[in-house]
C-alpha cells in the first residue's frame, strides 16, 4: 500500500481516533499550555498506551523523559499531537515522517486560512508520501466516546466509553462543533465522536464519513463542510451511508455565493458551485440543512428514529387557531399533511365531542377528557395514510403527557411531542413524563415542524426509485467542435435527441434565405449565426415576425450591416431562417457538467425573466418524470403552466420529455459541458414544446 493510501481512508482514521501510543510534540513546562492540556487529557482519560514527550526542557515532565526532537521517537507511534506554532510544524512533520508515525493532530493556525497555501501544501505532500495521516491544521481536537479518548487544545475532560446508537459530528469549525456538543449534551443526545478537521490538509470529512459508515456505535453522521476536495469520493461515501441506513446531515457553506450567481443569464452561471454541490449530495442521500437549529432538531429525531417515513405526519393539538397556523406553516416548509382514513375519522368522531370539526391537524377541542387522548392518539398513529405522529399541546400537568404516551407506545412509527407554552416552566413531573415518553420531546412546535419537513423529505428521497443505468446512445448527432457551438448546429443535436425545433435551415445568402422561407412558409425569424456571436440580439442579429419576402430581404441587409459594425472580427456562418413560433409559456431548460461534481439539470422561467427573477430548480442527472414534475411545481412561476387569464394549460409532459432528452444528450456526449435552451416555448397541452434558441458548449 502506498504512502498516499496509508494517509487517508477508514484505516487511517481508526488509527488516529484510537491510538495505542501518543507523542506530544512541543510540550513545555508552562501550566495551561497546549502540550500540558493534552497530557492532562491523557491522564484524565486513563490512557493505557505509551506516551512520549518532545520538547526543549532538560527536566522530566510528569516523571517522563523529554526528547529533544521528534527524530528521537521510537518508530511507528500511532499519533503525534503537535503543540507547536505554525512555523515549527513543517519540520516536525518531516521528522514524524522519518519515524513512520501513523497520524498527527495539528492545532496550529496560520496556514491556508491566512493565505499561506504553499506551506500547507508542502506539509500535506510530505505527510502523504510517508503515509502520515494529518488532522488539521487549524483544528481544536477530537472526542471519542466509544473508546474513551479526548484530545483538545483548550481544556481536558473525561470522555465516555461504550456509547451506542450515537451521533457523530465532523466538521471544519471547532467552534461550531463545540456548540453542537453542548447542545447534544443538553438534550440527552448520545455522541459517539466529535471531530474537528480544520483545514483538512490530510484527513478530510470524506475519510471520516467512510469510517463512520462502518462504525457500529454511530447511528447518525453530521458534517459541516467548507470545501470538499474529492467530490466523487464524497458522494460515494454518502451513498454508502444511505445504503447502510445511516442518515448524513450536512451543513454546506457558500449558499450566498450561489445566490449571487443565480442572477446571471446563462446556465453555466445559474448553476453555481453551492447549488451544484447541494443537488448532488441530496441525490446521493444527504439531508442538507441551513441552520444550527435545524441541525440539532433534526438530529434529535434521527437519533431516535433513523428510518424516516415518506408520508407526512398526523398532528394533534387542542386549538383551532393552531390548526389554521399549522396548515399555513406546513405549506411554507413543504410539509405534506395527509388526509385521514375514513375509519380513523369515524373513531375520532365517536370519541371526541360532537361539535368538533375533525381532520388533520386534529383539534381535540377544549371539551376533551384525558381518557379520550389515548384513543384518538392510537387512531391517528395507526392510520395507514400517516407516516408519523406530531403532538403539539398545551401542558400544565403530567396527565395528558402520559395519556399521549399510552396511545402511541405500541407503534414503531416516529413520534414528536411539543409542549406549548414557550419557556414557561412545566415542573419536574411534567418534564419527567415527557422525557420518559416514546416521543422526541421539544418546547418549540415551529422548530420541530421544520425538522419534520426535512425528515419526511429525506424519507421520500430514500423511497424514490434510483436512476437506471447509462442512457442509450443517440443516433444522428452532428460533429461538435470545441467551445460554444453555433445555434444551428446546436439545434441539430437537439433534434437528434428528439427535441422539437422550429422548421428552418441555415442560409448563406439572401436568395437562399428567401428560398427557405418559401419552403417553410411565412412569417419567419432571421438569426445571424456564428459560434463567436454569443449575444445576437445586442448585435442586431435577430429579426422576428418577417411577413413576406420583401421584409426578409430588407432584414437580411440590415442584419449583415449591423453585425459587421458590432462584431467586425466575427465571420458569420450565415443566418438561420425559421418558422415563427406560436406563443406559449417561455421556460429555460439546461444542463451543466461540473468537472468535480458531475452533471446537473436546470429548468426555470425563461426568456428575459431568467435574469430578473432567477426562478430556477436544479435536478440530478437521471431524474425521473415524477422528480421533474415536482421541480416544475416548485417554481414560483408554476401557475403560468396551469394557464392564467384565459390561457390554456401548458404541455407539462412535453417539458418533462425535453429535460430527459437533454439529460440523455449530456450522457451520450461526454464532451458536452453545457446545454442552454432559452426559451423553450411550451405550447398548450398536447401541442408539445419547441426549443427556440440553443447554446451547446463542448470541451476538449
Amino acid at each position: 500500500m502506498s504512502g498516499a493510501e496509508l494517509a487517508r481512508g477508514p484505516r487511517a482514521v481508526a488509527r488516529f481516533l484510537n491510538p495505542r501510543s501518543v507523542a506530544i510534540v512541543g510540550i513545555s513546562t508552562r501550566a495551561g499550555s497546549a502540550g500540558q492540556v493534552i497530557l492532562q487529557c491523557l491522564k484524565v482519560n486513563d490512557f493505557k498506551g505509551d506516551v512520549h514527550l518532545v520538547g526543549r526542557t532538560d527536566e522530566p515532565i510528569d516523571g517522563r523523559k523529554v526528547l529533544k526532537s521528534a527524530d528521537e521517537l521510537p518508530e511507528g507511534v500511532d499519533l503525534a499531537v503537535f503543540a507547536l506554532p505554525a512555523a515549527a510544524v513543517r519540520e516536525a512533520v518531516e521528522a514524524c515522517a522519518r519515524r513512520k508515525v501513523g497520524s498527527a493532530l495539528v492545532f496550529a493556525a496560520g496556514f491556508a486560512e491566512t493565505g499561506d497555501y504553499a506551506t500547507q501544501d508542502a506539509v500535506a505532500a510530505t505527510a502523504r508520501a510517508a503515509g502520515l495521516a494529518i488532522c488539521g491544521p487549524n483544528c481544536l481536537g477530537i472526542t471519542n466516546n466509544v473508546e474513551g479518548h479526548f484530545l483538545h487544545m483548550l481544556y481536558a475532560r473525561p470522555a465516555l466509553r461504550g456509547v451506542e446508537h450515537g451521533v457523530a459530528f465532523v466538521g471544519q469549525s471547532g467552534g461550531l462543533l463545540g456548540h453542537f456538543q453542548r447542545a447534544s449534551d443538553g438534550r440527552g443526545v448520545p455522541l459517539s465522536y466529535v471531530i474537528s478537521t480544520g483545514n483538512e490538509a490530510g484527513l478530510e470529512g470524506t475519510d471520516f464519513i467512510e469510517f463512520l459508515v462502518e462504525d457500529r456505535s454511530t447511528r447518525v453522521i453530521v458534517a459541516y463542510c467548507e470545501e470538499i476536495r474529492r467530490p466523487q469520493a464524497f458522494l460515494a461515501a454518502i451513498r454508502r451511508a444511505r445504503d447502510a441506513g445511516k442518515p448524513v446531515v450536512l451543513m454546506l457553506a457558500g449558499r450566498s455565493q450561489g445566490a449571487r450567481k443565480a442572477a446571471q443569464s446563462h446556465t453555466g452561471a445559474l448553476i453555481g458551485d453551492y447549488w451544484t454541490m447541494r443537488t448532488q449530495v441530496e441525490d446521493a442521500g444527504a439531508i442538507v440543512v441551513g441552520s444550527m437549529d435545524e441541525t440539532m432538531d433534526l438530529v434529535q429525531i434521527l437519533q431516535r428514529f433513523p428510518t424516516p417515513p415518506s408520508k407526512g405526519p398526523g398532528i394533534i393539538t387542542a386549538s383551532g387557531a393552531y390548526v389554521g397556523i399549522t396548515n399555513d406553516f406546513a405549506e411554507d416548509v413543504g410539509l405534506e399533511l395527509p388526509a385521514l382514513d375514513p375509519a380513523t375519522l369515524k373513531k375520532i368522531k365517536e370519541t371526541l365531542p360532537s361539535y368538533g370539526n375533525y381532520g388533520n391537524p386534529l383539534d381535540t377541542t377544549a371539551g376533551f377528557a384525558p381518557p379520550m387522548l389515548p384513543v384518538v392518539t392510537r387512531a391517528m398513529i395507526d392510520d395507514p395514510n400517516i407516516g408519523m405522529l406530531f403532538v403539539s399541546f398545551p401542558i400544565n400537568s403530567p396527565i395528558p403527557v402520559r395519556a399521549f404516551s399510552e396511545g402511541m407506545a405500541h407503534s414503531d412509527k416516529p413520534k414528536v411531542f411539543c409542549a406549548l407554552g414557550d419557556t414557561w416552566s412545566l415542573g419536574d413531573e411534567v418534564t419527567k413524563a415527557a422525557n420518559e415518553s416514546p416521543a422526541v420531546y421539544s418546547r418549540s412546535s415551529d422548530r420541530m415542524m421544520r425538522a419534520v419537513a426535512l425528515y419526511t423529505k429525506y424519507g421520500r428521497l430514500l423511497a424514490r426509485p434510483r436512476a437506471a443505468g447509462a442512457a442509450a446512445p443517440i443516433a444522428g448527432l452532428p460533429a461538435l467542435g470545441k467551445g460554444a457551438q453555433p445555434e444551428w448546429r446546436g439545434k441539430q443535436a437537439l433534434a437528434a435527441a428528439g427535441i422539437a425545433v422550429p422548421a428552418g435551415k441555415l442560409a448563406r445568402t439572401a436568395d437562399e434565405a428567401a428560398a427557405v422561407a418559401r419552403e417553410i412558409g411565412f412569417p419567419v425569424v432571421l438569426k445571424a449565426q456564428a459560434a463567436a456571436l454569443s449575444h445576437k440580439t445586442e448585435a442586431g442579429g435577430v429579426a422576428l415576425n418577417l411577413a413576406d419576402e420583401a421584409a426578409l430581404r430588407a432584414a437580411w441587409d440590415r442584419m449583415m450591416a449591423s453585425v459587421k459594425a458590432a462584431a467586425p472580427d466575427v465571420a458569420l456562418d450565415g443566418a438561420l431562417v425559421e418558422k415563427m413560433s406560436p406563443r406559449g409559456v417561455e421556460l429555460m431548460v439546461g444542463a451543466k457538467r461540473d468537472p468535480g461534481w458531475g452533471t446537473v439539470l436546470l429548468l426555470g422561467l425563461g426568456g428575459i425573466w431568467v435574469e430578473a427573477l432567477g426562478d430556477v430548480q436544479l435536478l440530478p442527472s437521471g431524474a425521473d418524470a415524477s422528480l421533474i414534475r415536482a421541480a416544475l411545481g416548485r417554481l414560483r412561476s408554476a401557475k403560468l403552466l396551469a394557464g392564467v387569464r384565459g390561457a390554456p394549460p401548458a404541455d407539462v409532459e412535453a417539458v418533462v420529455g425535453v429535460v430527459q432528452a437533454i439529460d440523455r444528450l449530456m450522457q451520450s456526449v461526454p464532451a458536452l459541458t453545457e446545454i442552454d435552451v432559452n426559451p423553450l416555448m411550451v405550447h398548450a397541452v398536447g401541442q408539445g414544446a419547441t426549443a427556440l434558441d440553443a447554446l451547446l458548449v463542448a470541451g476538449s
